[in-house]
């Protein structure tokens, strides 16, 4: 079964405009990604979606495929969609654009659960959350799941709530939605296909869209939380960590 990795880069970021292509460590951003992902062993190929020429002659020379896709897409998810229209990839990981210290072997264990599972339409990742201040960050997502570690909801808020007892005493049920998913393609196209559901709306989640319509999502655990940039001060944070692993 083939897995096609989709990195989704576009050049007008909200509050870190150009993100793609600022330099961290002496290269574009988009270029880290694009190398940790080319580690995996379990992608045919990894494509780069964008909506900027300048994103393309960034990944220049690099063993990818970049692809031109429409400027109004309203998220990531779109755009990988328009990307993998027309290709026979049977699962599709979404490779977040702005997550350079991606680890490859998170992109495999992904790709691997759909390849050998036929029982999830998607895969994502969690981390354990051992800060109780973490818990109360409406940007820090959380998810809740079932025995067979497949996705009963995603929030902002604190799930689950401890009715009697402390957070501090239980924080073993917490775990931090990881935003990087494997798709079927077929489930990714109904998806995107979709309108937002009221929830979706409500915690602005894509993952509810796709639980809203009856996907059955796989959340593996991992201890690597990666560092999104979204500012430049994310990115100065990546650099110092860069610089401290390269020696």
């Amino acid at each position: 079964m083939g897995a096609l990795g989709v990195i989704p880069a576009r050049y007008a970021s909200t509050r870190f405009p150009g993100k793609s292509i600022a330099e961290i460590c002496g290269k574009p951003l988009i270029c880290w990604v694009v190398e940790n992902a080319l580690k995996a062993e379990r992608l045919d190929e990894i494509v780069v979606a964008t909506d900027d020429n300048r994103i393309v002659e960034a990944v220049k020379g690099l063993d990818v495929r970049a692809v031109m896709t429409r400027e109004d897409h309203q998220s990531g998810t779109d755009r990988i969609a328009e990307a993998v229209e027309g290709t026979d990839a049977e699962v599709v990981v979404n490779i977040q654009g702005d997550e350079p210290l991606i680890d490859p072997r998170l992109i495999d264990e992904l790709a691997g659960v759909l390849q050998e599972d036929s029982e999830f339409d998607m895969a994502t990742a969690a981390a354990v959350i051992d800060d109780v201040q973490m818990l109360g960050r409406p940007q820090v997502v959380k998810v809740v799941c079932d025995t067979n570690r497949k996705a009963l909801y995603f929030s902002r808020s604190v799930i689950p709530h401890i009715r009697d007892g402390v957070i501090e005493e239980n924080l073993d049920l917490y775990r931090r939605h990881i935003g990087i998913y494997a798709y079927r393609r077929e489930f990714l196209l109904r998806m995107v296909a979709e309108p937002p559901c009221a929830l979706e709306k409500a915690e602005k989640l894509e993952q509810l869209r796709a639980l809203h319509i009856g996907g059955r999502i796989a959340v593996l655990d991992t201890e690597e939380s990666g560092i999104g940039v979204d500012t430049p001060d994310d990115a100065a944070i990546v650099e110092n960590e860069l610089r401290a692993r390269l020696g």
